[in-house]
């Protein structure tokens, strides 16, 4: 069951703006994994729109692609964040869109595995506390997967 936040609204004009200039792509823990990966020999596309969930980074030969999701948007450490959202202003409206950015990241997912996607979801907070070996393990994995995929075909 989906959850629609459409129907609210944020409470203020400043909580509006704030709104409108967060951003989507091209984020501060992508470019430093996007970074870390290209020093590391993968070969990648950004943002591919014609994927389920538009995922952050594509390793197409490997068949892999690789979400960054921000630890507020995406609900990281949900369960605490929900209980500190309801005691904010305008908690109806946040919690469900962190819900249903939540649901829609789950259906994602199934679609992309469903299409025989490897499919990476990385919190921003571990990306930038581990870039670097986090880059290693998809770099890694990209090579293991593009072995299998060449071989199968």
């Amino acid at each position: 069951m989906a959850v629609s936040f459409r129907s609210y609204s944020s409470t203020s004009p400043e909580a509006t703006r704030a709104l409108r200039g967060s951003k989507s792509s091209n984020t501060q823990c992508e470019r430093h994994l996007r970074s870390e990966l290209w020093r590391l020999g993968v070969r990648f596309r950004k943002n591919v729109s014609n994927l389920p969930g538009r995922p952050d980074i594509v390793i197409h030969r490997a068949r892999i692609v690789v979400f960054c999701d921000g630890d507020f948007w995406h609900g990281r450490l949900w369960s605490k964040r929900k209980v500190k959202l309801q005691k904010g202003s305008n908690s109806s409206y946040w919690i469900a869109k962190i819900e249903g950015n939540i649901i829609r990241d789950k259906r994602d997912t199934r679609l992309l595995k469903k299409l025989g996607w490897n499919v990476i979801r990385l919190w921003e907070s571990s990306i930038l506390a581990n870039t670097q070996a986090i880059a290693e393990g998809i770099a890694k994995a990209a090579s293991v997967r593009s072995n299998l995929v060449s071989r199968a075909s």
